[in-house]
């Protein structure tokens, strides 16, 4: 078959889509783009536009099956729900019926039913009612949390189970049923190459429900990480982390997250276990034994990069205070007067010294991960000249029994690592 697959590049697409080729099967990847015309293999869309059937009437030509993996978990500029999750899927299923494409599979969620308590759960379900309405034969796929490599789910989840201690909302009894991205697409594609009959809507988790703490423990423990223990967080911790969290299109944890997770996210499994013909994997079994220290390492960098981060702020936030008057001025100048700066220029060099230390930490916290590349290094460079500086003025600060100069090595080699290791917008993945 031919298959379109929107949102072809994103976590579940990409992987949906490597699957089906393997199948033998012919894919049309949906990617977000500007290209003029449909292309065998690849052809532009935009969710966040494309909300009229004949728009999409071209790109369906020759298709015999269509997947639909594109959505957002909030909300920001033109993609909204309502365009992204709503107009363009119906539109999209409007132009399947229109030219009789049977097989249509929705990539939705679930918990989007009648009881749906968020703005992304209620808009999936009236993309799920569209298909219903107008490709009676399509399947509306709703998964709980789906685990894999590069899912940003994933990532958070792996992230709190490598903590020395586990944090949790109170007691961490939230129901969840996770399905790992190989389950799940294999999964769709039993979907898609089923006969068309009457579709409906069906739930893929994983085995059994699982408290969330226990989902925690067993992704430490996949990770080959020893037993801890867990940290309940108090309500209202989490609901002010929760309203932080919605500030930032990057963090995963806002009001309506929260509110879903508090819901509960399982179903019956037997569905699952019929389409794949076999039980989907436990949670303990998500990381392969031979996959565990690379997830290990990538789940402690996680945490411990930004922890790195603040505490390079740090040191050159409080420099810049404490050279603006909390250790003495007389003292600063006579060391600079050490250094070979005459008196008419110290106060400058002293209070410009000091503002630059201030503006160099202060900069870690407003730079995106691609410009703070720059600041990396200018701050290395900095300490390098300031070293070196001290180094032939000041050569007794080598030998000083508190090491002041002797602790630029360790911040020189943070700096390096940041830069390094650092991830970047390329590095991070393509959204769908």
């Amino acid at each position: 078959m031919l298959i379109l697959v929107t949102g072809a590049r994103g976590f579940i697409g990409s992987a949906l889509t490597t699957a089906l080729r393997a199948r033998g099967h012919a894919v049309r990847a949906g990617v977000r783009g500007h290209a003029a015309r449909v292309e065998a293999s690849r052809v532009a869309v935009d969710f966040a536009r494309d909300v009229d059937s004949s728009t999409w009437v071209p790109r369906l030509v020759g298709v015999d099956a269509v997947v639909n993996t594109v959505g957002i978990l909030r909300e920001h500029g033109e993609q909204t729900f309502e365009r992204v999750h709503v107009a363009t899927p119906r539109a999209l299923f409007g132009a399947c019926a229109s030219l009789g494409i049977a097989r249509v599979v929705q990539l939705s969620a679930l918990g989007a039913d009648a009881s749906a308590v968020s703005a992304y759960h209620r808009s999936k379900r009236e993309a799920d009612d569209a298909l219903a309405e107008r490709v009676p034969t399509g399947w509306s796929a709703q998964p709980s949390l789906v685990y894999g490599a590069g899912g940003a789910s994933a990532r958070l989840f792996d992230l709190l189970a490598s903590l020395p201690l586990l944090p949790v909302p109170g007691r961490g009894t939230q129901r969840i049923q996770p399905i790992h991205v190989d389950d799940l697409v294999d999964a769709l594609c039993a979907l898609v190459e089923r006969p068309p009959a009457r579709g409906g809507r069906i739930a893929l988790v994983g085995p059994e429900p699982l408290a969330l703490r226990d989902y925690l423990a067993a992704l430490r423990s996949g990770m080959q990480l020893s037993p801890t223990q867990v940290l309940p967080l108090p309500e209202p911790v989490v609901r002010i982390a929760a309203r932080a969290g919605g500030l930032s299109r990057q963090a995963l944890l806002d009001r309506d997250t929260l509110a879903m997770l508090e819901r509960g996210n399982v179903a019956d499994a037997a569905a699952t276990a019929a389409l794949l013909g076999r039980a989907p994997r436990p949670a303990a079994a998500f990381i392969a034994p031979r996959e565990a220290a690379a997830a290990r390492t990538q789940a402690r960098l996680a945490w411990l990069l930004p922890l790195l981060r603040v505490s390079v702020a740090i040191v050159w936030i409080v420099t810049g205070i404490v050279s603006l008057g909390v250790y003495p001025v007389d003292a600063s100048y006579a060391l600079l007067g050490r250094v070979g700066v005459p008196p008419a220029l110290r106060p400058l060099m002293l209070y410009g010294a000091a503002s630059l230390d201030l503006v160099l930490g202060a900069l870690v916290f407003v730079l995106a991960a691609d410009a703070r590349r720059w600041l990396w290094r200018t701050q290395a460079a900095l300490i390098v000249v300031y070293s070196a500086l001290i180094a032939w003025r000041l050569p007794g600060f080598w030998i000083h029994p508190y090491g002041p100069m002797l602790k630029n090595i360790p911040l020189l080699a943070g700096l390096v690592l940041l830069d390094t290791l650092e991830p970047t917008e390329r590095t991070r993945g393509t959204a769908p």
